[in-house]
């Protein structure tokens, strides 16, 4: 079995633009790369990294937008980012909604567990030491650190420095934004 590290991603808030609390992007013109994500993913990738988006999609639940909708949004986004250079490994979604108590919705791990079983099927095992979770929430952080992956939030959507005395739990590493987060992680890998 292949050692790797992966960068695991939140979507909205990290590599496109935040739609606001209780808002989602529910169509591809609504999708919008947040500046330097694209560069940020591709250095990712040269830093020896694997990719793994992993979001909360509730909005197909609450009827907002459909599945195919969100797939037609995720096969753009890939497409573009293939053609910045930059290369997802996998995207993982749970559509439920919180009151579903479903076992992949953030902050629980069923969508890390399913990525970390996607990788060992190609022969793949995450070192998780040298792995990190990067989203924009608190959920986001929980998750990551359930998962016992290094974590990084990111003040550039959901979250805000502000609101640190309300947090449930401290992510290992805050940032700005996915560029300054990307700086972060490859500086540690020297």
């Amino acid at each position: 079995m292949k050692l790797i590290k992966v960068v695991f991603l939140d979507r909205d808030g990290v590599i496109n633009k935040y739609p606001g609390d209780r808002d989602y992007v529910k169509s591809w013109s609504e999708f919008s790369f947040l500046p330097g994500a694209k560069e940020s993913l591709k250095r990712l990738n040269g830093g020896g990294y694997k990719l793994i988006i992993i979001s909360n999609q509730a909005g197909v639940s609450k009827g907002l937008y459909s599945r195919e909708t969100l797939d037609l949004i995720t096969r753009n986004m890939l497409k573009e980012l293939k053609d910045s250079g930059a290369v997802i490994e996998g995207v993982y979604y749970c559509v439920h909604l919180r009151e579903d108590n479903c076992a992949c919705r953030k902050p629980k791990t069923g969508l890390i567990d399913s990525a970390v079983q996607g990788l060992k099927k190609k022969g793949q095992e995450i070192e998780l030491s040298r792995s990190f979770f990067i989203g924009d929430s608190i959920p986001d952080a929980q998750a990551g650190k359930a998962a016992g992956i290094k974590t990084i939030l990111l003040f550039s959507g959901k979250e805000r420095p502000g609101n640190r005395d309300n947090w449930e739990v401290f992510p290992d590493y805050t940032a700005d934004d996915l560029s300054s987060a990307t700086d972060l992680i490859l500086s540690l890998l020297r």
